[in-house]
């Protein structure tokens, strides 16, 4: 749909200006890097955690799988929460809750001094709710689409979206970094508890300024007609629903149902595997990338210098968001996606295999492996709006977005199993970490191709 700015507001159905649009596009991104900073914040410090709560290597590497399927309980639950309250609110609180688990998370150290074993169950608690934190990105996604649909004129040309919203999605690497550098600032002054109290502070911040978030005209003109609907005016809400192109036979439907049939199906099983498989080496490359360059067994690199390669190679993950994005307004997000993986795979694989000691060639390699396996994300949320109709689209991006996470659930399993076996960190992240990688490029090739030239989102 095309909504211009010189439509008349109704019922709460807002225009968007291009200055709604930038504001829009820039909120969300600092709301992405600052949820991001709290999530990779726990997979950079849990070495440091772990051996200072005197856990084992694969006693860590467990805790952080509960954990893991606590944050895909929530991601999955949000989704009927913006499906009811809208978009905007749904921002406000993923960060709000990023924010709420940094500082409890700090606490964590207390909790198991004074409740022993059920101090590990508090912390699982509370990094479940971090999932929120995660959940943004489908949310933001959602938003967005809607939103650069709505403007019209007044939002990026259909040419030049998937580039617009790779620099709102490239709030991951921009976290990411923050997450590393700060630790390095911070550690020798503080403990890894005063990095999450920290992290707390810039999204206060981002809660306060999504005042300025206008709801999406979808969502509000889809609530409207749902509300003349119950109120026995159907004609209004019939007419209301063809001026914004909602189909109002379907708006009282059951979205988790219709996201499983029809034209929605394909698109959620084949997008949602390669998802789920993509987790699993983000799990092992990026969440837990310091235990691997650290660890005796890994690259036995000191955690300084781990950082730093975490902070670097994050920092080119940007230019692979900005890539990525250019990249699928021209040859499709599916085939970008594809390509994007498949070369990470190799890339990590071309990694792990150097000899020890080959630090230059160790912070190359692994910034191109971060560069393919990150930047594919700017084309594949993307990408879920393209492929979904409005009536699921939301739902079916919260069923993609959790299965990232129960990918980094059988990740976890995986890890610490094959830990627990003898398998070297070299070893465990060159099978459970690469090949899933290589599959995942596979995969998505099974879901329907779409041009962004000749399909707009709606």
């Amino acid at each position: 749909m095309t909504l211009s700015s010189s439509t008349p507001a109704r019922a709460g159905i807002h225009s968007f200006t291009p200055r709604d649009v930038k504001i829009a596009s820039w909120i969300c991104f600092f709301a992405w890097a600052v949820a991001v900073y709290d999530f990779v914040l726990f997979g950079n410090l849990l070495p440091v955690m772990a051996a200072d709560l005197g856990l084992a290597e694969a006693q860590a590497t467990g805790l952080n799988t509960w954990i893991t399927a606590g944050t895909a309980l929530v991601a999955f639950g949000i989704g009927p929460v913006v499906d009811r309250y809208g978009r905007r609110k749904g921002i406000v609180i993923a960060v709000a809750g990023a924010a709420v688990a940094s500082v409890l998370t700090a606490t964590v150290g207390w909790l198991i001094g004074l409740l022993g074993g059920l101090g590990l169950v508090a912390l699982v608690l509370i990094r479940s709710l971090a999932g929120l934190g995660y959940a943004e990105q489908a949310i933001k996604a959602v938003y967005l689409n809607e939103v650069y649909a709505s403007a019209g004129a007044n939002g990026p040309s259909l040419r030049r979206r998937g580039l617009v919203y790779s620099l709102v999605q490239s709030g991951w690497p921009v976290g990411a970094v923050l997450a590393a550098a700060s630790t390095a600032v911070l550690m020798p002054i503080g403990s890894w508890e005063l990095c999450f109290v920290l992290a707390a502070v810039p999204a206060a911040f981002i809660v306060w300024a999504a005042r300025w978030l206008k709801e999406s005209p979808q969502f509000s003109a889809r609530t409207e007609v749902l509300r003349l609907q119950r109120s026995g005016d159907g004609a209004a809400a019939a007419a209301l629903a063809a001026e914004h192109h909602i189909d109002h036979t379907a708006t009282a439907a059951t979205p988790l149902k219709d996201a499983f049939r029809g034209e929605s199906r394909r698109p959620l099983f084949a997008i949602g595997l390669a998802f789920l498989l993509n987790w699993i080496g983000v799990l092992v490359f990026s969440i837990l990338g310091t235990s691997l360059l650290t660890a005796e067994t890994g690259k036995a690199i000191e955690f300084t210098n781990a950082l730093l390669i975490l902070a670097i190679s994050n920092g080119t993950a940007f230019l692979g968001y900005l890539f990525h994005g250019w990249l699928g307004d021209r040859i499709g997000r599916r085939n970008t996606i594809a390509i994007g993986w498949t070369l990470s795979a190799v890339s990590f694989a071309a990694m792990i295999l150097l000899p020890a000691g080959a630090f230059a060639a160790t912070v190359a390699l692994y910034s191109l492996g971060l560069f393919f396996l990150i930047g594919p994300f700017a084309a594949l949320l993307f990408f879920n709006g393209e492929s979904f109709p409005a009536a699921t689209r939301a739902t079916a991006g919260s069923i993609i977005n959790a299965a990232g996470q129960v990918g980094a659930i059988v990740g976890g399993v995986l890890v610490t199993a094959a830990l627990s076996a003898g398998l070297s960190w070299n070893t465990t992240a060159l099978i459970v970490g690469c090949v899933p990688v290589f599959a995942a490029g596979l995969v998505v090739l099974a879901a329907p191709h779409r041009d962004p030239a000749a399909l707009p989102v709606e």
